[in-house]
């Protein structure tokens, strides 16, 4: 009989959702070896975490994330709320002794982030950060293809992440827009789902050069009647970045960009061939080599959908196609199968303590006006 997890979700909203339908599925059409077990979730709209639990199947709710934290029947805590309670809650599950799952980022800043590193480190609890993007299996597809070295040497690497949700000067000032709360803007918010797949294809980032920029200074604040606020995170942001193993980076982001509502493009290139990756059609991965013969030069789409791919075997027929959804779906099979063979979860704390140490580089770099060396991250923090 598959042995039971008893989750604790902590935030309802946009993850909540992601990681409520994850856990929903996972049994459905994988074989994990641990069975999740929606116990409890928390938040602080009494209302509206009460509708959710009901919607989703959570066994109880609570306004209080202390209270599954320190629920003896809570195994993993799952961390979806917003940025500056990743800490205080990471830090109380670790010392509870339960194993976690956070969203990203991990937190607000690098020293945030590395006290959540070093927490967990000693309690000895599992930990893994959610970037969700890995585990599509035309991402897979191409870090195969990349760690084969069908692109020889990497030379090259871009990403672009652009989004619109912010235009309307008229849009209020959520914690997103806090850096008390966020961190940062498009920076943390987005362009660290780019780093980490940046890390995940290529590998780290040693130093960096960028610019932020907020676009729109004030909003309205979120209660009504109640006038404008200072929005303190950056609307976009840019930066260049060397690696480690010499390749370049280009990265962009934005929540700016009219009709653009969730554009992601990433392209590596090497000595002797390239692929890129778009999340508007993410199933999708484009190969060129170098190999081919010269007549039928060209990029090559690659549907990744076949049983061969990475995780689409359990889905639907070869070229019936997958979702956003389905890569909280992955992240989950990683995290139980890891919990179960008593392995380290992947991409783990010290993956997004990596990621952390870029972000606080490039705002570095931007308030300096020059090239940032990115810290080195070791166990440990």
């Amino acid at each position: 009989m598959t042995k039971e997890i008893r989750i604790g979700l902590i935030g309802y909203k946009f993850m909540g959702k992601a990681h409520s339908n994850a856990y929903r599925q996972v049994s459905a059409f994988f074989e994990p070896p641990l069975t999740p077990r929606l116990k409890a979730v928390a938040g602080r709209d009494e209302k509206a975490v009460r509708e959710f639990a009901a919607h989703f199947g959570w066994e109880r709710y609570t306004t209080d994330w202390r209270e599954v934290v320190a629920d003896p029947e809570i195994d993993l805590v799952d961390i979806a709320a917003p940025n500056d309670l990743h800490a205080p809650i990471a830090l109380a599950a670790a010392e509870a002794g339960k194993a976690i799952f956070c969203e990203k980022p991990l937190a607000r800043d690098l020293s945030e982030a590395r006290e959540m590193l070093r927490a967990v480190e000693r309690a000895g609890v599992p930990h893994m950060v959610c970037f969700n993007y890995r585990f599509l299996p035309a991402v897979r597809l191409a870090k195969r293809l990349i760690d084969e070295g069908a692109l020889g040497r990497v030379r090259q690497f871009r990403a672009i992440y652009l989004q619109d949700w912010l235009k309307d000067p008229g849009f209020p000032l959520l914690w997103r827009l806090r850096k008390e709360q966020a961190g940062s803007g498009a920076l943390g918010d987005i362009a660290v789902h780019t780093i980490d797949l940046a890390r995940f294809l290529v590998g780290e980032i040693a130093e960096v050069t960028g610019l932020v920029k907020t676009f729109v200074k004030e909003r309205p604040l979120p209660e009504e009647g109640t006038g404008m606020g200072e929005v303190t995170v950056d609307d976009a942001a840019a930066f260049l970045g060397r690696f480690a193993n010499g390749a370049t980076g280009v990265f962009e982001a934005t929540r700016m960009a009219p009709g653009r509502r969730n554009f992601i493009h990433v392209e590596v290139n090497g000595e002797q061939g390239s692929l890129f990756w778009n999340a508007e059609e993410l199933n999708s991965l484009w190969f060129y080599s170098e190999d081919d013969p010269g007549h039928t030069w060209g990029f090559r789409r690659i549907i990744a959908t076949d049983p061969n791919h990475p995780y689409a075997k359990a889905w639907w027929p070869p070229g019936h196609l997958l979702g956003y959804e389905h890569s909280f779906v992955h992240a989950i099979v990683e995290l139980l199968e890891a919990l179960a063979a008593g392995r380290p979860p992947s991409p783990s704390f010290l993956d997004g303590v990596r990621a952390q140490a870029v972000l606080d580089a490039v705002l570095r770099s931007a308030e300096e006006r020059r090239w940032v060396a990115v810290p080195e991250v070791e166990v440990g923090g």
